[in-house]
C-alpha cells in the first residue's frame, strides 16, 4: 500500500476496529478476484462494518474525502459489478459482518434481516418456522441478501414468485453521502407517492447500500415434484411449457432447459451424479412443482407426463421418488456451472426472448455462431418459463488464451445482434456492471440514459459510489 492509503487504513481501522479493515496482500485474495477466477481488481482496503452505523460512518468519511467506494456482497455476480477497479483506489465495503437475522413472523409471512445475511442460511431459518423464501439459485451458499436485492437476482423460482424486486417490502439503505434512509415497513400495501424502494432495487450498488430488508415469505410447501424430463427440441421443450402452465397452474415454480452439452459439464465437475436416464437426449427439463394443502401433486403432474408423451413432446423422463433424488437432480443443474467454469474462459450471456420467439432465436443465433466458430461449442440453457436464456459459449480448447478472449468477444457482439432482433434483452438476472455497459449504451436511448444519469446525480452526485458500474463516470462515453 501507498503511504496515503495506508493512512486511509488507520483511519478506518480507528473506526471499525482491527476485524473491520483488511490491508495485507494475504487477506485481499477473495475480495480481488471474480466468481470465475478470470478477472481480478486491486482495491484501496477492505471496510467490514458490522452494522448499519459503521457502514454510514465508513460512507461518511470516503465521502468527506473524496474516495471511491465500491460496496460488496458475496461476490458471487458475473459482471464485475462487485470487483474493484484496479487503479488501486476504491474502498471495498464488505456487508459480510452484517449477518444477523433479526425476526421471523409467521403470521404476517415476512422476515427482518441483515443485508450480509447469506441466502441459504435464510431459506432455512424461513424453514425452521414453517415459511418458505423462494429466492433459489446455485451461488445461494455464500451470495448475500443485500447483493441479491441489488442486483435483483432472478433464480430458479421466478415464473411463480417472480424475481427478488417482488419478494421485498422493505429496506434500509446508506447514502453515499452516509445518511440512513429507513424505509423497514412491512405492508404489502403502501401507495404514498414515489417509490424509492423500488430504486434501490437493481441499482447495484449505485444508489446506496442495503443494509438490511424486510423480505416476503410464503408457506412451507409439504409436497413437491421434480421431474427430469427429455424432449426432442427447444421448440419442444416451449411447447411442454405452455402445456405444464395450464396442467399445474400455478403450482408450477421452475422449468429449465438443460442441453446434453450441459449434462456433461456436470459429470465432468463432480463424481456424485450419474445419468438419470438409460439413454442420452439432445435435451432435457428440469421440472418442480409444488403444493400445500390437500392436492394431489404427483396425480397432476403424471398426467401431465402423459399428455406430453402423447403429443410427442417428451421422449423419456424420471419422476423423483424422495427428496434425495429431487435434490440429485437440481445437482446437475448446479455441477453444470462448475464444469464451464473448469473449461477456462467462455462467453456467458444472461439474455431474455420473448417466450414463444425462444427457439426461432436459439436456431437463428447457433446457426451464426456455427457460421462464424464452427470450432466453439455453444451451451443454452435457462429458464424457460420467464423466457431467460444463459446462451453460452466455449471457444476451441486449442486456442491460445488470448485468441479465446478475442474471440469470444467477437461471438458476443454476434449474439446481441441476433438478439436486438427479436427485441430482446441481454440482461435479463445479471445485471450491467461494467461488463455488460460498453453494449448496454449502444441500445439504450438518449433519453432514458438522461433520466437514468439524473437519477444517479439526485443521489451520488460527486460520483463515489460503484463508479463506472451501469453508468459511465459522466453519461455516454
Amino acid at each position: 500500500m501507498t503511504s496515503s492509503a495506508s493512512a486511509i487504513a488507520d483511519q478506518l481501522t480507528a473506526l471499525l476496529g482491527s476485524r473491520g479493515v483488511l490491508q495485507h496482500d494475504a487477506d485481499l485474495g477473495r475480495y480481488m478476484e471474480d466468481w470465475a477466477g478470470h478477472r481480478r481488481g486491486r482495491p484501496l482496503a477492505v471496510a467490514r462494518p458490522a452494522s448499519t452505523e459503521e457502514v454510514a460512518a465508513v460512507v461518511r468519511f470516503c465521502h468527506a474525502n473524496g474516495i471511491r467506494m465500491a460496496p460488496q456482497g458475496g461476490h458471487t455476480g458475473l459482471v464485475d459489478g462487485a470487483l474493484p477497479a484496479e487503479t488501486d483506489d476504491e474502498l471495498i465495503i464488505s456487508l459480510e459482518r452484517l449477518n444477523r437475522i433479526h425476526a421471523i413472523d409467521p403470521i404476517s409471512f415476512t422476515m427482518d434481516v441483515d443485508g450480509g445475511c447469506i441466502l441459504a442460511d435464510i431459506r432455512e431459518a424461513a424453514q425452521a418456522q414453517a415459511c418458505f423464501f423462494p429466492l433459489s439459485f446455485a451461488a445461494q451458499g455464500s451470495c448475500q441478501i443485500g447483493g441479491n436485492i441489488a442486483t435483483n437476482a432472478g433464480g430458479m423460482n421466478v415464473l411463480r414468485y417472480g424475481v427478488t424486486r417482488e419478494l421485498v417490502l422493505g429496506l434500509e439503505v446508506v447514502l453515499p453521502d452516509g445518511r440512513i434512509w429507513n424505509g423497514m415497513k412491512a405492508l404489502r400495501k403502501d401507495n404514498r407517492g414515489y417509490n424509492l424502494r423500488q430504486l434501490f432495487i437493481g441499482s447495484e450498488g449505485t444508489l446506496g447500500i442495503i443494509t438490511r430488508a424486510v423480505l416476503k415469505l410464503f408457506p412451507k410447501p409439504d409436497q413437491t415434484a421434480t421431474a427430469l424430463l427429455a424432449v426432442p427440441s427447444v421448440e419442444a421443450a416451449v411447447r411442454l411449457y405452455g402445456e405444464a402452465r395450464r396442467g399445474c397452474s400455478d403450482l408450477l415454480s421452475a422449468f429449465e432447459l438443460i442441453p446434453r452439452s450441459c449434462l456433461e459439464l456436470a459429470f465432468e465437475a463432480t463424481d456424485q451424479l450419474s445419468d438419470p436416464l438409460s439413454t442420452a437426449y439432445p435435451y432435457y427439463v428440469l421440472l418442480e412443482a409444488s403444493a400445500t394443502g390437500p392436492i394431489e401433486l404427483d396425480t397432476m403432474v403424471e398426467q401431465l407426463l402423459e399428455h406430453a408423451m402423447a403429443q410427442e413432446l417428451l421422449l423419456d423422463g424420471v419422476l423423483a421418488a424422495s427428496s434425495s433424488q429431487a435434490e440429485r437432480l437440481w445437482l446437475i443443474r448446479e455441477s453444470m456451472l462448475e464444469g464451464q467454469r473448469a473449461r477456462g474462459p467462455h462467453l456467458r450471456t444472461d439474455i431474455a426472448v420473448p417466450l414463444a420467439r425462444i427457439a426461432e432465436f436459439v436456431t437463428e443465433a447457433s446457426a451464426a455462431v456455427e457460421a462464424a466458430s464452427p470450432d466453439s461449442t455453444v451451451l443454452v440453457y435457462g429458464h424457460i418459463g420467464d423466457g431467460n436464456l444463459h446462451y453460452n459459449i466455449l471457444p476451441p480448447s486449442q486456442l491460445p488464451e488470448a485468441d479465446k478472449h478475442a474471440l469470444l468477444h467477437d461471438l458476443e457482439a454476434l449474439v446481441f445482434s441476433v438478439l436486438d432482433r427479436f427485441d430482446g434483452s441481454l440482461s435479463a438476472e445479471h445485471g450491467i456492471g461494467r461488463l455488460k455497459q460498453a453494449a448496454w449504451l449502444e441500445r439504450v436511448s438518449s433519453d432514458e440514459l438522461a433520466l437514468l444519469t439524473g437519477i444517479k446525480a439526485v443521489f451520488d452526485p460527486d460520483q463515489l459510489l460503484a463508479a463506472n458500474r451501469i453508468l459511465p463516470a459522466s453519461g455516454r462515453d
